[in-house]
């Protein structure tokens, strides 16, 4: 097969497309045909070796956690898939042509979406729900304030959130202010990179973070006594000044309701997730490089 190779840690030069060994699926796995792969920051993580210590990379080997596709096989013990479904899922060595995935891991996308749409669902709607239902514990009635809310994380955020029936603020750039309150669930958008505003935040009771640095350090004075404060970038620093605050810092595990109920939100026009661009898996490099220069509103998906 063709994928998207990585022999060892650096710039997105290092991704190399090549042929690569096909996988095989072993018990409880599927063999996928792969579709589609969306780009996400840990992908770029990996193989620049800033997650090494988290995510080793064990070389050669393609990289990327996203997947959507097309069941070719199945391995012993799997009954609830065969050949030919269209599937979805938060994996690993998804920039090729093949991968494997665990059965329980997996999900059949929902009729109606696009599959190409599906390769960009999986990792940043279990982060999303995952940090607002777990990390923040988020309950109907409260007051979260979630960062990053114009993001593909911060989207589904909000998105749980408002199934939860909590009230949103939304924490965003200054120039995204207008277009963060036209979100559904949000009462009101203060921009995080302006002190002034920021400081006419009042206490909520909780924080869904997916911004980090000084930005997090800041909001945990925001958090009221025995308030929550979930992150998905590790904890903030200044975390041992607010003792009466609960802070939970969370990798998203894959879930397969997860991806197909986001999935079908975003087929039925409850929620919306961009895709800025889509470009072949062969350009790997080139779609790592856009990604790091940032700027991008929406998600960047690797057709395979």
């Amino acid at each position: 097969m063709k994928a998207a190779v990585l022999h060892e840690y650096g710039p997105p030069s290092n991704l190399k497309y090549e042929d690569f060994p096909d996988p095989k699926p072993g018990e409880g796995e599927v063999l996928v045909r792969v579709s589609a792969a969306s780009i996400n920051p840990i992908d770029l993580k990996m193989r620049s070796g800033a997650a090494k210590d988290h995510f080793p990379v064990d070389f050669p080997t393609p990289i990327g956690r996203d997947v959507a596709g097309v069941v070719r096989e199945v391995g012993e013990g799997v009954t609830n898939f065969i050949a030919g479904d269209r599937v979805m899922s938060y994996a690993n060595r998804t920039y090729a042509e093949l991968c494997v995935v665990k059965a329980s891991d997996l999900a059949k996308v929902p009729e109606g979406l696009e599959i190409t749409t599906a390769g960009a669902i999986p990792l940043v709607s279990c982060t999303g729900d995952q940090i607002v239902r777990v990390a923040a514990k988020v309950e109907a009635g409260q007051t979260v304030f979630i960062t990053g809310a114009l993001g593909s994380v911060g989207r589904c955020a909000v998105f749980a959130a408002k199934e939860i029936g909590a009230k949103v603020i939304a924490g965003v750039r200054k120039k995204q202010l207008d277009e963060a309150k036209s979100l559904p669930g949000v009462i009101d958008a203060i921009a995080i990179d302006d002190d002034t505003a920021l400081a006419t935040l009042g206490l909520v009771d909780a924080v869904a973070d997916t911004v980090g640095g000084e930005t997090a350090t800041k909001l945990l004075a925001k958090v009221k006594q025995g308030g929550n404060f979930g992150s998905v970038l590790g904890e903030p620093k200044g975390t041992a000044l607010h003792p009466t605050i609960k802070v939970t810092a969370i990798m998203a595990k894959p879930d397969p309701a997860t991806f197909i109920h986001y999935g079908e939100a975003i087929r039925d026009g409850k929620l919306t997730l961009p895709i800025e661009r889509m470009m072949p898996l062969s350009e790997a490099a080139e779609a790592h490089a856009i990604s790091e220069k940032g700027g991008l509103t929406g998600k960047l998906v690797l057709l395979v």
